[in-house]
């Protein structure tokens, strides 16, 4: 009797299952996992140097933003300021018999609020008093004048009023610095003469 054999016993017949053959295809396979393996970890080296890339690129623009959005604040703010030393130079020259006129103590309200919003927005004023040293860094000295009453290199007199945004100065306040033709306590000036 003649046993009919069905088509997956004749394919699992023809399948070679010898030691031999089984090493060669764990040695072939285990070769393609190994080169799998190094595809698989260069895409995810690739994946996380593109990662920090784009947020390096992300951070860079969004702080190139930040500045430019700063540079244009700056420059309404600097404008402002033109705005503010009206006020300043309008309130200064005010007749003193209008000093309690309704219409003058609205225009001072209207100056108390615009330093207000510069101070909100983190404006300050640069202390220019006279008797103060000259910082070259706050302060931009516009005139040299002889004061026997003070130092070399103090402040006599704030002609326009500085202004620092946060902690970088926007605009130096303009000062007229003391100038004596006699030396100062501080600055000793002692002259070496030639021995004949």
């Amino acid at each position: 009797m003649a046993t009919h054999r069905t088509r997956a016993q004749e394919r699992a017949a023809e399948i070679d299952i010898s030691p031999t053959k089984l090493l060669a295809d764990i040695e072939r396979l285990s070769a393609e996992l190994a080169t799998a393996q190094e595809e698989r970890d260069g895409y995810l080296n690739a994946l996380q140097r593109e990662r920090a890339e784009f947020l390096n690129f992300k951070r860079r623009t969004a702080e190139e933003r930040e500045a430019s959005l700063g540079l244009a604040a700056e420059d309404l703010i600097r404008k402002v300021l033109a705005l503010a030393d009206d006020f300043d130079r309008a309130l200064e020259a005010r007749p003193e018999s209008h000093a309690n006129d309704p219409w003058v103590q609205g225009i001072a309200a209207i100056d108390r609020k615009l330093r207000q919003l510069l101070e909100s927005e983190g404006v300050t004023a640069i202390d220019a008093q006279p008797g103060q040293r000259f910082d070259p860094r706050e302060h931009e000295a516009v005139a040299n004048v002889p004061a026997p009453d003070r130092r070399d290199g103090e402040i006599v007199t704030e002609l326009r009023r500085g202004y620092r945004l946060r902690d970088r100065v926007i605009r130096p306040a303009l000062v007229a610095v003391a100038e004596n033709a006699t030396p100062s306590p501080d600055n000793h000036n002692h002259d070496i003469e030639p021995n004949d």
